[in-house]
């Protein structure tokens, strides 16, 4: 594996920007065929959909419903191993516990001066659709970490729209997933036509107000293209990570977590940032044996990644890393130094941050319990994980006593005149009187 190696100090304001792109953002290639694609579901809702089930993820069979049944989410329970159903009722209830803690009161109110309150009402957003993927592999963990926030914050309707298979099911374990976390509406249609359905509606599929869930770059250009129409959400496309070590870091540690998020897709991005080559080239001889231990799909993914969006970026010193890092503001953040919880401090830009080699991203990705539905392509600059305040909208609310707005109004008559409003000063000026 030709592992890309690069010295920051050596590299070129260009160089800098060329190896901090992600598939993510070029999405320009995907643009003209995902507008058509949304145009069609659009005009042809259902019909649009089954064509497209058809030659994007070859379902075979007929006459079979966009809608999961009852009957599905049976027979995916009984499908499904005891080991695995504990495994998934065992992070379910550790990202639930996390998410009730982010539940905001109802409402609160200050007083802003004596007479004067102002304060926020929090409510939960009308509907919701959860985009689960499922075209690299079969993704529950994606889906109960979606739900679980939309159904602590009180959304009123939560649906789940995921590809089929070539049979027209959906992935069991998804459906056992979404029948604990009490969402029971699941639709079997993927991609960008997917993202027009709850944009757009169609016969069996009602639009939605918010979409959230990771994807291809299909799905990131399709959630930008509708976002005029619908709430796209946080951006979430190809995975992206990066792993922060020195000198005193495992490399062997280092190197089977730099791997992980590198086997989602060739157009996933992972970093070694490190001052210390001694460890980067160790880790990188662990990465060439590591590679060799994986299934033929996944070892393409991750030596795709490492000779493309991905590499090694040797800094001189932990203060420069870190300044990397957050220029990079990756989806996840290992950092694995000397003191992390030090390190930390230095860290601005990541979508989540795991301390310690104790904490590696498959922990995260499963069942710790903070969410792993993460801004990428260096969101994260702005944006923040999924939570249940993206489930939820705010309010203002305010009220003043009589005394209390006798205490405001000249100030805001002043500024109204200033401004030129005429009606906002007329309407303090004349209320105490009445003009026939």
């Amino acid at each position: 594996m030709n592992i890309n190696y690069k010295i920051w100090s050596d590299m070129s304001d260009s160089e800098k920007n060329n190896f901090f792109s992600r598939s993510e953002l070029v999405i320009s290639d995907a643009v003209d065929s995902v507008s058509t694609i949304i145009e069609n579901v659009k005009q042809n809702g259902d019909k649009a959909i089954y064509q497209y089930n058809e030659d994007f993820d070859k379902v075979t069979v007929k006459n079979y419903s966009l809608k999961v049944s009852e009957k599905e989410f049976s027979q995916a329970s009984e499908s499904l191993s005891p080991e695995l159903k504990k495994a998934i009722d065992y992070s379910i209830e550790n990202v639930w516990k996390f998410h009730n803690g982010q539940l905001p009161e109802g409402m609160n109110m200050m007083e802003i001066r004596k007479g004067v309150f102002a304060g926020e009402k929090a409510m939960p957003i009308e509907s919701a659709g959860l985009y689960v993927p499922r075209g690299r592999g079969s993704f529950p963990s994606m889906l109960y970490m979606q739900a679980i926030p939309a159904k602590v914050a009180g959304v009123d309707r939560i649906c789940i729209i995921t590809p089929p298979d070539k049979d027209g099911k959906v992935d069991p374990a998804c459906l056992y997933a979404a029948e604990k976390c009490g969402v029971k509406e699941v639709y079997k249609t993927g991609g960008a036509q997917a993202i027009a359905a709850l944009a757009f509606g169609t016969e069996s599929i009602k639009s939605v107000d918010k979409i959230t869930g990771p994807g291809s770059k299909y799905v990131s250009a399709a959630k930008r293209i509708l976002s005029g129409i619908v709430d796209s959400g946080l951006p979430a496309g190809p995975s992206d990570s990066a792993v922060l070590a020195d000198s005193t870091s495992d490399p062997y540690l280092a190197a089977l977590d730099l791997m992980t998020e590198a086997e989602h897709g060739s157009d996933s991005s992972a970093l070694l940032v490190t001052p210390s080559e001694k460890l980067a080239r160790a880790c990188m001889k662990h990465m060439d044996e590591l590679l060799q231990l994986l299934p033929e799909e996944r070892k393409r993914f991750v030596t795709d990644v490492f000779e493309g969006f991905g590499g090694v970026i040797i800094t001189k010193d932990l203060e420069e890393a870190t300044d990397v890092i957050n220029l990079y503001a990756p989806e996840h953040l290992q950092i694995i130094t000397e003191d992390p919880w030090e390190t930390v401090g230095m860290i601005k830009n990541a979508g989540e941050i795991l301390l310690g080699e104790n904490t590696p991203f498959s922990c995260a990705n499963y069942s710790i319990g903070a969410n792993a539905v993460l801004p990428t392509g260096g969101k994260a600059k702005t944006w923040s994980a999924l939570s249940v305040r993206d489930f939820m909208k705010y309010s203002s609310i305010v009220y003043s006593s009589r005394k209390g707005y006798e205490r405001l109004k000249g100030h805001v008559e002043v500024l109204s005149d200033y401004e030129g409003f005429a009606a906002h000063s007329n309407a303090l000026k004349l209320r105490d009187k009445n003009v026939q």
